[in-house]
């Protein structure tokens, strides 16, 4: 049975399976009102609706700044 001569260190050990680790790219959607990128089941930060219905007036907020 093969014993190993040397202790492995923390680092060494997880540094063989840190390669296989990936981390996903975020899911986009297309907004159907502006047809900007977004997240899905989220409301659009460019135009406010989600869902075919207008939730957040984008208009008030851009003449209040």
């Amino acid at each position: 049975m093969a014993v190993p001569k040397h202790k492995v260190s923390k680092q060494r050990r997880n540094k063989r399976f840190a390669n296989n680790y990936k981390v996903a790219a975020p899911t986009l959607v297309e907004c159907p009102q502006c047809h900007e990128l977004k997240a899905p089941h989220k409301v659009c930060a460019k135009c406010g609706y989600y869902d075919g219905k207008l939730v957040v007036d984008k208009t008030e907020k851009e003449k209040a700044e």
